[in-house]
This record gives C-alpha cells, sequence and structure tokens, in this order.
C-alpha cells in the first residue's frame, strides 16, 4: 500500500477512536439519566448533524485551502469534545453539544482527508486507496466501540471519555508529521465563485446518482450502528440465562470489523463487474435484510448475533464503491464540492436515522414488534438507493 495512504489511514482511524463512545455505553446513559429513546436517538443523531451542518463549508474550502490546516484544527477540536464530555455531561442537553462538537470534528477530518488522498494519488490507485480509506473508518469505529468498553468498565464513563480523548491527539500528530502543506492554488474565474456554492455540483448528473445512493446508505449505516449495542442488550435480555461469555461491546466491535474487508472487497468486485451494477444488487439485498432483522430478537442470541453479522457486511460492502465513484464522477475541478455536497446529503440522513429509530421505538413500544418496525425503516429506506442510481447515470456508466 502507498505510505501516504497507510498514513491516511492510521490518522482517521485514531482521530475518529471516540465516535462510538456514546453508542456504545448508550443503555448505560439511558438508565442513569432517565432519558427516552427518542432523546437518545437525538443524542445520536446530532453527532451526524453537526457532521452534516459544517461539512459543506469544511469540504468545499479544500479546493481553496490546504486541507491539513481544517483536518489539524479539527482533529483538537475532538479531543476538546471528549475532555468536555467527561466532565461536564449530566443529560440530553450537555451530551448533546459534545456530541454535537465531536460531529463537527469528524466533519474536518474524514472528507479533508480523503480530498488529501485523491489531489496526490492519481490513476487505478486512487479507486483502491479510497476504498482502503473509507474501510479505515470502519476500523476505527470498531476500535472506539472496543476502548469505550474496555475503558468504562475499568475506570467509569467519565474518566473514559478523558483516556479516549488521547486517540484524536494521535491522530493530529500522525496527520501533521506525514502530510506535508499543499500549495495554494493559484485564483482564477472558477476559483472566485463563493466557496459555498454547491450548484455546480449539483449539475453534475452522475455525481447526483452516487449522492442519492449515499444518503439512502447513510440512513440504513448509521442508524442501525447507533442502535446495535441496544439492539443487542435487548435481545439477550429475551434470553432464559441472560448472560453471554462476550461482553456486549466486544460483539459489537467484532461485528462492526466484518464491515472493514467487506467496504474494500466490494470496492474491488465494483471495478470488476461494473460500479452500478454491484452496488444496486447489495442495496437491495441489504434493504431485505434491514426489513426483516429487528424481528429476530427473540431468537437464540448467538443466532441474532450471526444475523448482526450478515448484515452489517451488506451494509458496508458499497460504502466504498459508492465513495469511489463520487470521486470519479467528479469534475477535476470540483472535487471539493462534490464532496461536500455528497457528505451532507448522506450525513443529513445519518441525523436523522438514529432519531426515526429511537421514535419508533418509543411509539410501538421496546419489545420484538418496536425493534422489527424500527429496523425496517432503515432497510426500507436504502432500497430506494437503486432508483436514484438508474434515473441518474451518465451514458458511458455500466
Amino acid at each position: 500500500m502507498n505510505k501516504l495512504i497507510l498514513s491516511l489511514c492510521i490518522a482517521e482511524i485514531f482521530s475518529i477512536s471516540s465516535i462510538m463512545y456514546f453508542p456504545a455505553l448508550l443503555p448505560d446513559f439511558q438508565a442513569e439519566w432517565g432519558i427516552t429513546n427518542t432523546e437518545i436517538g437525538w443524542i445520536n443523531g446530532i453527532f451526524y448533524g453537526g457532521y452534516a451542518a459544517l461539512v459543506p463549508i469544511l469540504v468545499s474550502l479544500t479546493d481553496r485551502v490546504d486541507p491539513r490546516r481544517i483536518y489539524l484544527l479539527s482533529a483538537a477540536l475532538g479531543a476538546v469534545s471528549m475532555i468536555g464530555f467527561g466532565w461536564l455531561a449530566q443529560g440530553t442537553w450537555s451530551a448533546a453539544t459534545f456530541q454535537l462538537l465531536a460531529g463537527i470534528s469528524f466533519a474536518g477530518t474524514y472528507m479533508p482527508g480523503l480530498k488529501v488522498l485523491s489531489d496526490r494519488i492519481t490513476g487505478p490507485g486512487r479507486s483502491r486507496g479510497i476504498s482502503f480509506y473509507t474501510a479505515s473508518i470502519g476500523i476505527g469505529t470498531a476500535l472506539s466501540v472496543f476502548l469505550t468498553g474496555f475503558l468504562a468498565n475499568w475506570v467509569g464513563w467519565r474518566w473514559a471519555a478523558e483516556l479516549i480523548a488521547i486517540g484524536p491527539l494521535i491522530g493530529f500528530v500522525l496527520f501533521a508529521f506525514s502530510v506535508k502543506s499543499g500549495k495554494q492554488r493559484s485564483p482564477d474565474k472558477k476559483a472566485m465563485i463563493a466557496f459555498w456554492d454547491l450548484r455546480p455540483a449539483l449539475r453534475n448528473r452522475s455525481a447526483v446518482g452516487y449522492m442519492l445512493g449515499y444518503a439512502a446508505h447513510c440512513w440504513e449505516l448509521f442508524g442501525f450502528r447507533s442502535w446495535l449495542v441496544a439492539f443487542l442488550f435487548f435481545s439477550l435480555s429475551l434470553q432464559p440465562e441472560k448472560s453471554c461469555q462476550f461482553t456486549i461491546q466486544n460483539i459489537a466491535t467484532a461485528i462492526i470489523l466484518a464491515g472493514v474487508p467487506a467496504s474494500i472487497f466490494g470496492n474491488e468486485g465494483a471495478m470488476r463487474w461494473g460500479r452500478r451494477h454491484v452496488i444496486i444488487a447489495v442495496m437491495l439485498s441489504s434493504g431485505l435484510l434491514g426489513s426483516v432483522i429487528g424481528f429476530s430478537a427473540g431468537l437464540p442470541f448467538m443466532i441474532v448475533v450471526c444475523f448482526c453479522f450478515v448484515y452489517w457486511i451488506s451494509v458496508m460492502f458499497d460504502s466504498g464503491s459508492l465513495t469511489a465513484g463520487m470521486v470519479s464522477a467528479a469534475r477535476s475541478d470540483e472535487i471539493g464540492r462534490t464532496m461536500a455536497m455528497y457528505s451532507f446529503l448522506g450525513f443529513c440522513m445519518a441525523f436523522l436515522a438514529p432519531i426515526a429509530v429511537g421514535s419508533v421505538l418509543d411509539i410501538i413500544g421496546n419489545g420484538i414488534v418496536g425493534w422489527g418496525f424500527a429496523f425496517a425503516s432503515l432497510g426500507l429506506i436504502e432500497m430506494s438507493g437503486p432508483v436514484w442510481l438508474r434515473l441518474f447515470r451518465s451514458g458511458e456508466e455500466n
């Protein structure tokens, strides 16, 4: 693997090591603070809301400003958000505030890091590099779940937050040493367009297809991931023995890690058999699984875990392919704007999905039927992705 790609992947893994802190301890916070499922959904979702709100500005700036500056400031903010959560979080509003800051941090590291990669890697290696970089998010997410569970059991959730804040600082240092400052582009007529004007990206029909497909994908991915630990706890509570030899956080870590090779191999398959054909087949399969998995909660626990593994692999199989397709479809002088719009639409859905799951649970009830319909709402939206990819395509694409 290219040295730069490897460095970017490792830096991003550490920079997002706090991303699953709240979802990994969700049942504990709900019990301690006495908050509803809908409030839990808001705290989960506001992370992605912060991402969606800032990513158009931060990523569009990468067409004019060195992405290195944005990344480093954002990684530092990630550490601040975890330190603040550990010291001050006491309920819905305070927790949501620090989750919002963490989401803004994610906005300033993930896509600007991808912009560095796409600017400095060319040819066939770029698509493969993008799939590895996208997959590194899965590794960082799994690491976050594992560290959160381990540290919270060891020192409690407040000190766990303080220790996890070290991760973004490590990402800061790695990125600072591995990525040199880039040259600022000389202004021309196109560069004088306001950096927040995303309309040129929306005129790219092929890129819009990937944007809308990614939005459907994010609805399912982040909705399920935000509630995975809580779902496993619920399923375990239905078992006669109500115990397991592994912690729920460790099981969730293994499930999320399984998505890493799935994302990489999915992109390899898309390069070989046709990106849109592969993405459409995967999205339909994933959506069908999502529509039924919640109803499986009462089955033997290991069967439920196996279903979660299969489902998560199907969810992640098209993740790298969608991002690589967007970058390939974007015009060379509009990659930053296209990435911004792509991320904005995706993470608006990521913001809403955890809230939707929590609301369904509060309306129907925190039982098998409630979980079944809550996750079905994710799968049904996912199956709209192929429609957008079919409607928005250029003649040269397969």
